[in-house]
């Protein structure tokens, strides 16, 4: 699926998003728009999401901020990586009411 304009403006404006594994149930987590990816760090002080792990293909699932109505699914693949520093910063400054401390993060593409 390539990225969408609904699909970009939703996730441009979401702080968190319903992320499903094959085999699990749904799972709110923060989450980071950033570089046409969906950022989303795990494990420390941050959500656990079960079955999201290197290469594994998810449903990403956005809600509307003001009415939490249903706005898109979409399916991503998720890369265990590393940021680089200025992505890294932006992960921290996006979790206004925490100091995040993570074990990994993940970068969910929406490409083919």
């Amino acid at each position: 699926m390539e990225i969408t304009r609904i699909l970009d403006a939703a996730l441009r404006k979401a702080a968190a998003v319903w992320i499903t594994s094959p085999g699990h149930e749904p799972k709110l987590v923060h989450a980071h728009w950033r570089d046409d990816a969906l950022w989303v760090i795990t494990g420390g002080t941050e959500q656990v999401v079960p079955g999201l792990s290197d290469q594994a293909r998810v449903t990403v699932t956005v809600r509307s901020p003001s009415t939490h109505s249903h706005l898109v699914d979409a399916q991503a693949t998720a890369h265990l990586t590393e940021p680089d520093d200025e992505t890294a910063q932006a992960l921290k400054t996006a979790r206004l009411n925490t100091k995040p401390e993570w074990e990994a993060v993940y970068r969910l593409e929406f490409g083919a």
